[in-house]
């Protein structure tokens, strides 16, 4: 799901800009186009955690009519020569995007995923991610490249009759075969704002609270205690005024990160293909291949991330993910300034970046999750989501215009806003702490 998802979003990254400039579109529109699927999947959130019932085959099913219709939209924008049809496209696709938030809920899930595997896959959620925009670049500079030259297929709608065809398949494995979670209220209804420990308990909730605790504490099978019914006074859903103030700026600096992790990735994803046909007349198929190789060598290293998660501590891989992605951005400053930007300092600089911030944003939510009540994962996830929407909209926008504003101050904003994340990390280092794996 998670690569199926990113794979479509980042496949127009590569022509995207050409599809806009052929229509009568700019830069910035291009990078608009890109960005705006997040700004719908924010308000298409707001009604699909209503009905969703804590449960996650639903929101698939629907994120695949979404994606698919979304797609075709996408590619009749040539034959019918209107430009913001391209842009309806990838608005209607942004419904398909709410799963940006399931895929993170899940990883966070305690029905599911006890407290020491969270950040384990959340580091396999980012593998698929980096997955995705590997592909994505890569095939749709691909098709690019090749034409297709008809009225129907050619390199510019070719993305999104790829796409739709594969959600089409993806729609049906997921109908078919998906084993959903039992059905209960929305993670988001009051009734869940009340810890599973506090609840007035039944045999099947005892069992299933005893379920976590093994999960959580990785208790042995013969260690196991013996399920209990004695029943237990239910007290007061916990509420937002009991976090402390210092909870509060963990929950801010976490949402802070979320929101510059995706903020940098989307605007270089945005900016590589823009720059390059800019400055080094580069076409959409020779960024497409940066974009793509730079996601590529990172995998290594997200690989062994998920390995060595459970032995780390959460606000480590945190500092280390920005250490990495700041050198990246002032390694580009500096070819920049010397003039020295060529294909090999382009990907060292991209590569740096990818693997800094995709790093980085792999501890967000999980380092949330296991400092805050069960019962309050459904909004943390909403929190670190709707940041993450908000970084990629803006950074896709912000690459779009790059050209424009100049490179300087496009790379100053991006290192500004990992500066005020460093001063918060910094601040809450003590609080940050929280359980390894």
């Amino acid at each position: 799901m998670c690569y199926c998802r990113y794979t479509t979003f980042f496949i127009i990254v590569s022509s995207g800009s050409k599809y806009a400039e052929y229509l009568g579109g700019s830069t910035t529109f291009s990078g608009l186009v890109i960005g705006v699927p997040t700004v719908f999947s924010g308000l298409s959130l707001i009604f699909m955690v209503r009905y969703d019932e804590g449960r996650y085959k639903m929101p698939l099913q629907v994120a695949c009519v979404a994606a698919i219709l979304g797609n075709i939209l996408y590619g009749l924008a040539y034959q019918a020569k209107f430009l913001y049809l391209i842009l309806i496209g990838r608005i209607v696709m942004g419904i398909a995007f709410t799963n940006f938030l399931y895929t993170k809920r899940y990883c966070s899930d305690p029905r599911l995923v006890g407290v020491r595997r969270r950040t384990t896959l959340a580091g396999w959620l980012v593998v698929g991610q980096s997955t995705g925009f590997t592909v994505g670049p890569f095939v749709g500079g691909l098709l690019y490249k090749i034409g297709f030259k008809n009225e129907t297929f050619n390199g510019y709608t070719s993305p999104g009759w790829l796409m739709a065809c594969c959600w089409l398949a993806f729609g049906a494995f997921v109908t078919l075969f998906l084993e959903d979670v039992p059905r209960t209220t929305s993670l988001l209804s009051s009734t869940d704002s009340i810890p599973l420990d506090t609840r007035q308990p039944s045999p099947r909730r005892s069992e299933e609270g005893i379920a976590e605790v093994r999960r959580s504490l990785d208790i042995p099978r013969a260690r196991r205690p013996t399920p209990t019914t004695t029943p237990t006074t239910p007290s007061a859903a916990p509420e937002f005024s009991s976090i402390s103030p210092r909870q509060w700026a963990v929950i801010a600096t976490m949402c802070w990160f979320a929101m510059t992790c995706f903020f940098v990735l989307g605007a270089w994803e945005v900016n590589i293909p823009v720059y390059t046909a800019a400055a080094l007349g580069w076409t959409p198929f020779a960024a497409g291949n940066v974009i793509a190789l730079g996601g590529v060598c990172t995998f290594p290293f997200m690989f062994a991330n998920v390995l060595f998660a459970r032995r780390v501590q959460d606000r480590h891989l945190l500092a280390l993910g920005s250490a990495l992605g700041l050198a990246g951005l002032l390694a580009t400053l500096g070819v920049l300034a010397a003039g020295q930007m060529r294909f090999g300092t382009l990907f060292a600089c991209w590569f740096l970046v990818a693997l800094g911030f995709n790093l980085a944003s792999t501890v967000t939510l999980s380092l949330l999750s296991k400092q805050m009540p069960h019962a309050w994962n459904g909004k943390m996830s909403l929190a670190i989501q709707y940041s993450n929407f908000t970084g990629r909209v803006t950074g896709a926008v912000w690459g779009g215009a790059s050209v424009q504003v100049g490179m300087m101050p496009y790379l100053g904003l991006q290192i500004a806003f990992l500066g005020i994340g460093a001063l918060m990390f910094m601040t809450m280092w003590r609080e940050l702490k929280a359980k390894k794996g």
